[in-house]
């Protein structure tokens, strides 16, 4: 009984990302709502949204590793690569599930993204992700042009569900793909590091849902000795507005709101999450960097 209770809550954190949860609802829900695979498969789902990121503006580049745990145990693990240069940047990342919860439910992702940085802002061209999960693969591309969706596709594609409400063409305008939304962008030439930096609300469209990512200021705090990164971090709240793909009883259902703490990347003014942490009834959720090296990159002469 409480692994079904388990799910149900994950379900619904902001931490899940809208792919996993159409997908798992797809192939696992409802036959396997209450399996101990399915359970596994969503806490893998929390530490997602911390390892797919993207860069911004300026040099640099960062190798990252992340665990996921539930309640204390280890449930999945990421590795994350970001190259930024001037006038571009790309991002990858790949995980599965480790430990015990590999048995009961096996779960791997990959995800890509390129794009452009104009005028000091991250512009996205095209996002690829392809998750497999309990043996059936899915991928999701999406192609962008100025900040809209040029073009997007899901293979195999998914059947229509008329209790979601539709994703319009407007719904497609003005949005930032799911890997862009989780970075922050401080402005001007000042401190990176400041309470200004989680006054950001971005759009999304992850090529299922379209919601809206909202940050408040929390906290600041210092991470000290013994880590891979040492220095200042600032702690936002982050929620999330569902506003199409979803039924009408998902978006009005209450959303648990979760800390995320972001540090910079060497050479640029792009904010990354170093951890995301939220509670449960069966325990605090975790999603925390186990290694972060960033340095800065030469500048390319021919960019200057």
């Amino acid at each position: 009984m409480w692994i079904r209770y388990l799910s149900q809550f994950l379900l619904r954190t902001t931490f899940t990302p809208g792919w996993i949860l159409s997908f798992t609802q797809r192939w696992l829900w409802p036959q396997k709502w209450g399996s101990p695979a399915f359970a596994a498969l969503c806490g893998l789902c929390l530490f997602v949204d911390l390892a797919c990121m993207a860069p911004a503006a300026a040099q640099g580049r960062l190798r990252a590793q992340y665990e996921a745990t539930l309640a204390g145990v280890s449930i999945g693990k990421a590795n994350l690569n970001i190259e930024i240069l001037d006038d571009r940047y790309s991002a990858t990342v790949s995980g599965s599930t480790v430990g015990l919860v590999k048995y009961f439910g096996s779960y791997t992702f990959s995800w890509s993204a390129w794009g452009r940085v104009e005028n000091g802002s991250l512009v996205p061209t095209y996002s690829k992700t392809t998750t497999t999960v309990a043996g059936k693969t899915e991928e999701v591309r999406i192609m962008f042009a100025r900040g809209n969706v040029k073009e997007f596709g899901v293979v195999p594609e998914p059947p229509v569900d008329p209790a979601r409400i539709p994703v319009t063409d407007a719904h497609r305008h003005g949005v930032l793909d799911y890997l862009t939304s989780l970075t922050l962008h401080a402005s001007g030439t000042g401190d990176l590091v400041t309470p200004e930096a989680c006054h950001s609300s971005v759009a999304v469209f992850d090529g299922r849902l379209r919601y809206n990512r909202n940050y408040v200021f929390k906290r600041m705090e210092a991470i000290g000795a013994g880590r891979h990164y040492r220095g200042p971090v600032v702690v936002c709240a982050q929620s999330i507005v569902r506003l199409a793909g979803y039924t009408p009883k998902e978006i009005k259902e209450a959303q648990r709101d979760n800390e995320i703490a972001f540090a910079p990347v060497a050479g640029t003014r792009i904010l990354v999450p170093l951890w995301m942490k939220s509670t449960t009834p069966f325990g605090p959720i975790s999603i925390a960097a186990t290694s972060f090296i960033t340095e800065p990159q030469p500048r390319n002469p021919k960019t200057q």
